[in-house]
């Protein structure tokens, strides 16, 4: 087996809220997908790039899936987590668990999003 995740999706209730705290925390550009749903999703997408290790996935506005409470943990790769770490707050998150060592696996910082969704940041330093 590759890497077993191959796409992510985190669901949000106020679109325009979670793509402004997602791009503000980790510096990114998201995308607008369009909706395999017809009429019933609205999706944006994090960059991606197929040759290099991890997975890419999107913020999802979908009828009948509220934001928060469910039990899927996304963990985002970081030069040092304490960078976006530092972003979450003014974003509107909050910090779960602040940077914590997780031994020879790095570190990481647990965070709460806009939409009440937990995710984790991790770096190696």
């Amino acid at each position: 087996m590759n890497n077993p995740v191959g796409w992510f999706e985190i669901y949000v209730d106020d679109m325009d809220r979670a793509k402004a705290f997602y791009q503000t925390v980790l510096k990114v550009e998201l995308e607008q997908l369009a909706d395999p749903t017809e009429g019933h999703a609205d999706m944006w997408s994090f960059a991606s790039n197929f040759e290099q290790y991890g997975a890419s996935g999107a913020l999802v506005k979908m009828d009948g899936f509220s934001a928060g409470g469910n039990s899927t943990h996304v963990y985002f790769s970081c030069e040092d987590c304490t960078i976006e770490e530092a972003r979450v707050v003014e974003a509107g998150g909050s910090i779960h668990q602040p940077k914590t060592s997780i031994g020879e696996y790095g570190f990481c910082t647990l965070a709460i999003d806009s939409e009440g969704n937990m995710f984790g940041l991790h770096s190696q330093i």
